[in-house]
């Protein structure tokens, strides 16, 4: 049997300008066929000691042939009806399309719209009636407060991740406002969309609402870490 030792092992130079790894062949494919490693992206191939993009590793060549323009596509419109062409794959890079199919895909974002904001638009006002989510398929946003006349930035929020989630469990109004820090491009899926799905396609909405039930436990764990250290903190001060 071979030793784990001698597998080769690749590290990964994200985009992020970090190195991950090492990791094992089947992995690597794995992270390619998510669309996490493209062609370009630089691999260190421990076994040759040496860097090289992914496309010119003979393991992975094969999953970075050209393909057809018959390839899978998805249409998505924006309010005024023009059709924006994206590939299932970079929208699975957004957490809640990890656990879907291509063709789930495809149903899923047709309940969907475009919207594109410049920087400093607002996409959501305190108060308004919460219709609607948002996912963040380009650019960055803030969400924040304003106090007594100043903003108070609560998080913010970039390509993958979402927005505007509450609206489709409680229709209640929006509690803080979300601004674009710059030109950026979201989907829009209103709440009245999503409720449809949930009574008709209810195998295809279960882990798109998965994805979320997860996204939302792991902020609630970070606001309690947050509130902990801030307790300890005051407590600290004041002995």
């Amino acid at each position: 049997m071979q030793a784990e030792t001698d597998v080769p092992a690749y590290r990964i130079w994200g985009t992020d300008n970090v190195i991950y790894g090492p990791v094992a062949l089947p992995t690597l494919v794995n992270w390619v066929r998510e669309q996490r490693v493209t062609a370009a992206t630089w691999i260190h191939v421990g076994e040759e000691d040496r860097w090289q993009k992914a496309a010119d590793i003979s393991q992975l060549q094969m999953f970075f042939k050209p393909k057809s323009a018959s390839g899978p596509t998805t249409l998505i419109a924006n309010p005024q009806g023009d059709p924006l062409t994206v590939s299932p794959g970079s929208l699975r890079r957004m957490k809640v399309f990890t656990g879907m199919s291509d063709e789930q895909i495809k149903r899923f974002v047709s309940l969907m719209e475009i919207q594109e904001v410049r920087p400093w638009a607002e996409i959501i006002r305190q108060g308004s009636p919460g219709d609607a989510m948002y996912l963040i398929l380009e650019g960055e946003v803030r969400v924040r407060l304003m106090i007594a006349g100043k903003e108070s930035i609560l998080t913010t929020l970039s390509e993958g991740e979402f927005f505007g989630e509450v609206a489709l469990f409680d229709h209640g109004p929006r509690s803080a406002d979300v601004i674009a820090n710059k030109e950026s491009v979201l989907l829009r899926i209103a709440a009245a969309a999503l409720q449809k799905l949930i009574g008709d396609e209810s195998e295809l909405a279960a882990p798109f609402l998965f994805a979320i039930s997860k996204t939302l436990i792991a902020r609630i764990r970070a606001d309690n870490r947050r509130y902990r250290d801030s307790i300890a903190f005051a407590r600290a001060v004041h002995e």
